[in-house]
């Protein structure tokens, strides 16, 4: 596996690929435990990550939908609200993996 791919997965410093982007939960660090970079470089940097998390999160949720659908045969709106609730235990993952994606995008 590529060193940045590696980096994304395993949530690791854009620059230095070895320091942990998050203390834990929805935490982050203010700077790279291993290289010092400072992550959030200034106000509203991590504004761009509410678009990553967009696109990861819109097709994960229309899998769970038309999953649902198709196995059950539900009307759509329940189908919706169905895959909505499933996804909710989802949505600390999108949050942490956008703005890791969001800060190796803009490295």
């Amino acid at each position: 596996m590529p060193p940045r791919l590696r980096a994304i997965v395993y949530q690791r410093c854009p620059r230095c690929f070895r320091g942990r982007v998050f203390r834990g939960g929805l935490r982050m660090y203010r700077a790279c435990p291993e290289c010092r970079v400072i992550y959030g470089r200034e106000n509203g940097y991590f504004t761009g990550a509410m678009i990553v998390s967009y696109v990861l999160a819109v097709p994960i949720l229309a899998l769970l939908t038309v999953g649902i659908w198709l196995a059950t045969r539900w009307t759509p709106e329940i189908s919706i609200l169905v895959g909505g609730v499933l996804f909710l235990p989802l949505v600390p993952s999108v949050f942490r993996y956008s703005r890791v994606l969001w800060m190796h995008f803009d490295r």
